[in-house]
């Protein structure tokens, strides 16, 4: 079964403390749509410049992604630039341009309204609500938001989140929305907020997710090297629903899968920097470390 992905399209300049690398695929719905493409097929929706490169238009169709909802407006494509610290849990941004993303508003072709899974990646809760509008019966919304929208849309945001099924943020975010320090509590307020299931990403530290009769804590994978952490949230998020629509409905046990799939996808999208380590990754690589996760968090009791 399809998932629609609605967001961001970027060309983002990424700076370390030992590399910089300038006009990068970047932007919520890139990440999300190359990693749920590794599960289920995407309908992809968001708006590039006529600056944008058709290098990345032919990245998106080798992993089969359809973009008959992606604008093409005349200007500059969205663009970021941001630098990391040697920790990489430290980032700057340096500048922002929304260029043709300022005037953005998702319009659905006709037969992306009957899509059964749909993520709301990161953009203004007004514009998640448009797509909602446009949705006929799906049978799984997953939303992402951050705190830009908690601060400047949060009564946008609470009104979206009973009409979605889960929400999906990271911890700093959690606490910000709710006003709790621990996340356990964090967790239980979301749920109170409507979704049926919250998670909560905690980078380097793993997922924990929410429902009503259950809870997962997942780890994250090790890693000895990191290089670029950008979209690593992203990649999770599209991993995730992707892994729900294969399985063809959202139960806490697919849920728990597609929690585990999204932290194998993530780890391997900061081994490189932009989208580059997900072009070249093969079903048998995730089934491997997938494998990985199972033997890392084997123990027997007593």
């Amino acid at each position: 079964m399809s998932v629609l992905i609605v967001g961001s399209i970027a060309l983002d300049t990424v700076q370390t403390p030992v590399e910089t690398h300038p006009d990068l695929l970047g932007g919520s719905a890139s990440y999300a749509s190359v990693a749920a493409s590794f599960f289920a097929p995407v309908k992809l929706v968001g708006v590039v410049g006529t600056d944008f490169p058709k290098k990345f238009i032919r990245l998106f169709k080798r992993r089969g992604i359809d973009l008959a909802g992606l604008q093409i407006a005349e200007g500059r494509t969205f663009r970021w630039s941001g630098v990391y610290e040697w920790d990489f849990n430290t980032r700057r941004t340096l500048s922002t341009e929304l260029n043709v993303f300022e005037k953005f508003t998702p319009t659905l072709p006709r037969d992306y309204r009957d899509a059964p899974f749909v993520m709301l990646a990161n953009i203004h809760p007004n514009l998640q609500h448009h797509v909602l509008d446009q949705v006929r019966r799906p049978k799984f919304i997953l939303c992402d938001t951050m705190d830009l929208w908690i601060n400047t849309a949060k009564a946008e945001l609470l009104a979206l989140l009973p009409r979605v099924d889960a929400l999906c943020l990271n911890d700093s975010e959690a606490r910000h929305l709710t006003g709790e320090t621990s996340l356990i509590k964090a967790g239980r307020a979301l749920l109170a907020l409507g979704p049926r299931y919250a998670i909560i990403k905690k980078g380097e530290h793993g997922a924990l997710l929410f429902c009503d009769d259950d809870f997962f804590s997942a780890p994250a994978y090790p890693l000895e090297d990191i290089h670029d952490p950008t979209g690593a949230g992203d990649c999770f998020a599209g991993a995730l629903i992707g892994t729900v629509a294969r399985a063809g409905r959202a139960t806490p046990a697919v849920l728990r899968r597609a929690v585990i799939n999204g932290s194998v996808v993530a780890s391997f999208d900061v081994e490189s920097f932009s989208l580059n380590r997900l072009i070249q990754l093969k079903p048998r690589d995730i089934a491997r470390r997938q494998a990985e996760f199972v033997r890392l968090s084997r123990f027997q009791p007593g």
